[in-house]
């Protein structure tokens, strides 16, 4: 039996049912009811897609490892396939879409994507006998992703119904960012979001609206929820200039970019060494380059010896070598690929940028460098099931897209986490929270993604102009 297949059958039955035992009771009652309604489907082996709307703070997470134990404790196959690497960490037996259901990279040029998944394979086997898919964070994939795995679904499973009659339950927020299209319109964002896809009317939609931190007695006010979903679904006064004005009640705002670094990370060099105080902050910002100018400021602070990684780039096409000569290759600096000239101290937090052990090393993980050796980064992981655990992370190859030409970068596939993208953050959960919105959102749902990292207005700290204010992009066209 190959090791696909173990892995889904070989969770522990009695561990399983007890951490549902436990956990059934605590269940509120918009969980109640989604959970009800899936166990039906299951039970009568019906076909179905459930989409559950919940914004942060709802429980959303705890509701689907209660389900995924549940199915798993009766020695039933449930999978569990987040979007994202981080929202993986965060599932029992999570690993991402892409990785699970062989999704097809490019999406955006493809109108008849099919997942690659060869029938008789390992993988094939696992999604013919699987009960319940549990999809999170499904409003940042593009449609094609979907209905490429319904194809797949369909044709594995010799069923033409949707899904091939298998239960999906979708999870996410359309407040939050929605699938990423380089040099996209508004109207490219919302053509590939999953409600423009054919297969959303046959979606069943179920809300969690219970904000579990607030039920829970965290410092969060009742009134900072309500202020983020105004934010959130686009409700919240704007100026004359189209923008909403920031206030002192929800966050704390800072004069300068400098102030701001202090408050995120105070008395760095005394701190540093601190696991839990680096993990639980980090400042959000929307443009890759700004993130780079953070992370090195903040990083020159830090007491340790510096090392320095070059990369070695090359074309993958030979007569393209002498239009794009190396360095240029080295000047270039996509989203996508760690920099050139990596720089990097022990004790500073850094971001995996490609999935290397799923669930343990996905795409978005944050770690914290352990040692620096010239073929190998030791590093320990900072969040998740996996927090503490050590981990050798390899130089590898890496291509970016999206280039008029092809080529390669061998590098460790990392970059410095004290500053992130805030489409980075989406599915981090953070005490300490640092938004830099001196260069405005561009894209929708940033600043919603961006404040409710924040669990509490104390610790949010937001820089904008010299009026208080920000740009919130919201699409309407996607919230209805």
């Amino acid at each position: 039996m190959s090791r696909e297949i173990l892995r889904e059958l070989t969770y522990d039955s009695d561990l399983l049912l007890n951490f549902v035992t436990q956990r059934e009771p605590l269940l509120n009652t918009d969980q109640q009811a989604i959970y009800r309604e899936v166990l039906r489907l299951y039970k009568k082996s019906e076909g179905g897609v459930i989409f559950i709307d919940a914004p942060g703070g709802t429980g959303k997470t705890f509701l689907i490892n209660v389900l995924l134990a549940k199915i798993r404790g009766e020695r039933n196959i449930a999978l569990a396939v987040p979007t994202s690497g981080i929202a993986a960490t965060l599932m029992i037996g999570g690993r991402t879409a892409h990785s699970m259901l062989q999704i097809p990279i490019d999406l955006l040029h493809n109108e008849m994507p099919v997942c690659n998944i060869i029938k008789g394979s390992a993988k094939a086997y696992v999604l013919q006998e699987a009960k319940v898919l549990f999809w999170d964070e499904i409003s940042m994939m593009h449609k094609h992703g979907l209905e490429a795995v319904n194809r797949t679904l369909q044709d594995l499973r010799g069923n033409k119904d949707l899904m091939g009659g298998l239960i999906v339950v979708l999870a996410g927020d359309f407040r939050q960012t929605l699938p990423v299209i380089p040099r996209g319109t508004m109207a490219d964002e919302i053509k590939a979001c999953l409600k423009s896809s054919y297969l959303w009317k046959q979606v069943k939609v179920m809300k969690l609206t219970t904000n579990m931190r607030i039920q829970n007695n965290c410092q969060n006010s009742q009134r900072f929820s309500d202020y983020l979903l105004k934010i959130g679904d686009g409700q919240e006064a704007t100026t004359e200039n189209g923008k909403i004005r920031l206030s002192n009640e929800f966050c704390k705002i800072c004069p300068t970019l400098e102030n701001l670094t202090n408050q995120v990370y105070p008395d760095i060099t005394l701190n540093i060494q601190n696991i839990q105080w680096l993990q639980e902050r980090a400042i959000l910002v929307p443009l890759n380059e700004k993130v780079k100018e953070i992370n090195f400021t903040v990083q020159e602070k830090v007491p340790t010896a510096a090392r320095t990684y070059y990369s070695i780039d090359k074309c993958l096409n030979d007569e393209e070598a002498t239009s794009y000569p190396v360095e240029f290759l080295n000047s270039l600096n996509p989203s996508c690929i760690p920099l050139h000239r990596l720089v990097l101290k022990v004790g500073c937090p850094i971001m995996l940028l490609r999935n290397l052990d799923p669930p343990k090393l996905c795409n978005g993980s944050r770690l914290i460098v352990k040692a620096l050796h010239a073929h190998i980064i030791e590093a320990t992981i900072l969040t998740g099931p996996f927090e503490g655990e050590h981990v050798l992370i390899p130089r590898i190859p890496l291509i970016p897209t999206g280039l008029p030409f092809s080529f390669q970068r061998l590098q460790f596939p990392l970059r410095l986490a004290f500053a992130i993208t805030i489409n980075k953050a989406q599915g981090q959960s953070l005490r300490v929270t640092g938004l830099d919105l001196t260069d405005e959102c561009f894209s929708h749902g940033q600043l919603y993604v961006g404040m409710s990292r924040a669990k509490d207005t104390s610790t949010l700290f937001i820089i904008a102009d010299e009026q208080k204010e920000t740009k919130n992009i919201v699409y309407s066209q996607v919230l209805k």
